[in-house]
């Protein structure tokens, strides 16, 4: 095709790609939280038709770009108290703030479980229940970050074939490494409450851009990324003490001692 003999059309495909891995990050956090709630040998199934819904979804809002478009022209308006100014409404502030509101009130549940150290049940009939409000969720959630996702798409390349083909492939890079990102932040608790907290600031995001205050994305995922960073550097220095609580275990224990 003769777009691909334009050197700026592999520029743009590799720079959308990019991006795409990027704004899939939060897509990959929340699925791997909401599938760690699934029994173990459920948890990959979730993972996979999670992301391969993500990648559906995106595909056929692509296929109605022209739409995602329009999407921000207003609908209706609100006549605000206090103020002289209607405010405007469009399609795309409503799946924003409806979306934004859904991250807010799962991450705050989650972390609410995490506190009160829910314990959940593993029978038969639960799992399938819980698997099948796990898709839900990760369809209603998909279907904002995707919307999302393809807002800034526009803006970095003109043809969609295009962005099918960045979609496609940040789709496949999301799908090698979601398992190593899910087994890490369900490892970790620490990390989870950290991965919750972005949520919460993705969520809160979401619901200020559909109120026309927009928030650079940048500075929300360099405070993401310092967070993780420092969280990091907090699990080296407790990898590095375990040892001498171990030692100090032992000495305490009469039976180890014993056989010391």
């Amino acid at each position: 095709m003769e777009i691909f003999a334009n050197p700026d059309t592999w520029i743009s495909l590799l720079t959308l790609t990019f991006m795409e891995v990027v704004l899939g990050i939060d897509n990959i956090v929340f699925i791997s939280i909401i599938v760690g709630r699934l029994p173990k040998e459920q948890q990959a199934k979730g993972r996979n038709i999670g992301l391969s819904l993500a990648l559906i979804f995106r595909v056929i809002l692509l296929l109605f770009i022209s739409w995602i478009v329009g999407a921000g022209a207003p609908i209706f308006s609100i006549n605000l108290p206090f103020t002289q100014d209607d405010f405007p409404v469009s399609w795309r502030d409503i799946i924003l703030f409806a979306g934004g509101l859904f991250l807010l009130a799962k991450s705050v549940t989650e972390i609410h479980n995490k506190l009160e150290g829910e314990e959940e049940g593993h029978g038969t009939a639960k799992v399938q229940a819980t698997l099948s409000k796990v898709l839900i969720q990760i369809i209603l959630i998909d279907i904002v970050f995707s919307f999302d996702s393809i807002l800034t798409a526009v803006g970095l390349a003109q043809e969609v074939i295009i962005m099918i083909i960045a979609v496609i492939l940040a789709m496949g890079i999301m799908l090698i490494f979601a398992k190593y990102v899910s087994d890490f932040v369900n490892k970790h608790p620490t990390v989870k409450m950290l991965a919750l907290s972005f949520l919460i600031l993705i969520g809160f995001m979401l619901v200020v851009e559909a109120l026309h205050q927009h928030i650079p994305k940048g500075y929300i995922y360099f405070a993401m990324f310092f967070s993780l960073m420092v969280e990091m550097l907090n699990m080296q220095l407790r990898k590095r003490s375990e040892p001498v609580h171990l030692r100090q275990s032992e000495i305490r224990d009469p039976e180890k001692h014993e056989v010391l």
